[in-house]
């Protein structure tokens, strides 16, 4: 049985940082392209970043770059995003998604809420 779960949300003030993790069961996540999207209340699920299978290329939001950062420890079967310099406007439920030929997996999300 495929799961995918997500930690590391929680509450923060803004400019502050936090790291993500989505550690995988059932798959092998190095061959999957891992992707992180996020959903605030009213809003539909948006793509924040994204990383390759092969080569580990990653591909952000415009909203996002430059303050996150995705990666991947196939070691561990985990993959992670780190958030810094948090905006309210980050505030959302973050999702991992697992994607290999038409095949999809999703987490089931963690809350993340900046505010002062």
């Amino acid at each position: 049985q495929v799961q995918l779960v997500e930690s590391g949300g929680g509450l923060v003030q803004p400019g502050g940082s936090l790291r993500l993790s989505c550690a995988a069961s059932g798959l092998t996540l190095s061959l999957y392209v891992m992707s992180w999207y996020r959903q605030a209340p009213g809003n539909e699920r948006e793509l924040v970043a994204s990383i390759t299978s092969v080569g580990g290329i990653t591909n952000y939001a415009d909203s996002v770059k430059g303050r996150f950062t995705v990666s991947r420890d196939n070691a561990k079967n985990t993959v992670y995003l780190q958030m810094n310099s948090l905006k309210p406007e980050d505030t959302a439920v973050y999702y991992c998604k697992a994607y290999r030929s038409f095949v999809t997996y999703w987490g089931q999300g963690t809350q993340v809420t900046v505010s002062s």
